[in-house]
């Protein structure tokens, strides 16, 4: 007899382990956000123009200084002018001064060299990794007149991981706006 419950009580936990489905880890996988691709528009100053998305606003344009404001990813490129007057190695200490203060909490920081001879723009681009605040930077120059910086910020708590495809999104704004830049 007690065999047989015994017995009875190995089917009862067989038949119970049998009916559950499988249990399967869920893949890795990143949200996927498609962002429209948006038409050219081109912004003038009396100092230089460029390129930009038109799902950006253009706000608080003074004296070649303005912001490009991305409501729909909630993030703005700044970009700051001023004319080059003896002081070019000021100017480029500030700005790689300023993309290095947030080495502290980025991850990583890519620098890329910007040559194009034809319209004279000179500089650098800073892609940044990480829960830094900016999550791009650049400058650019003429070397005599111009000198022209950059920065991409969001207008939320830098968390990398949910930024990540607008910041990508609006770091190829960034490139663009470099890419098309010319002085006047």
């Amino acid at each position: 007899m007690r065999c047989n419950f015994i017995f009875v009580g190995i089917l009862f936990l067989l038949f119970l382990n049998g009916c559950k489905e499988e249990v399967l880890p869920k893949p890795k996988a990143q949200l996927r956000l498609e962002y429209p691709k948006g038409e050219i528009k081109v912004v003038q100053t009396e100092n230089y123009n460029f390129q930009y998305n038109n799902l950006a606003t253009v706000k608080d344009l003074k004296r070649s200084s303005l912001t490009l404001d991305y409501p729909s990813l909630k993030g703005a490129i700044y970009l700051t002018y001023k004319p080059v007057e003896n002081n070019l190695n000021d100017l480029l200490s500030d700005a790689q001064r300023l993309s290095y203060e947030h080495v502290a909490k980025a991850d990583n920081i890519l620098e890329q060299k910007f040559i194009n001879e034809d319209a004279r723009v000179f500089g650098m681009f800073y892609e940044v990794k990480g829960n830094a605040a900016s999550q791009a930077q650049f400058y650019a120059t003429d070397s005599t007149e111009h000198f022209l910086t950059g920065s991409l910020y969001f207008y939320a708590k830098p968390n990398y991981d949910s930024i990540y495809p607008a910041a990508a999104y609006l770091q190829n704004d960034v490139r663009r706006i470099l890419e098309s830049l010319e002085w006047q």
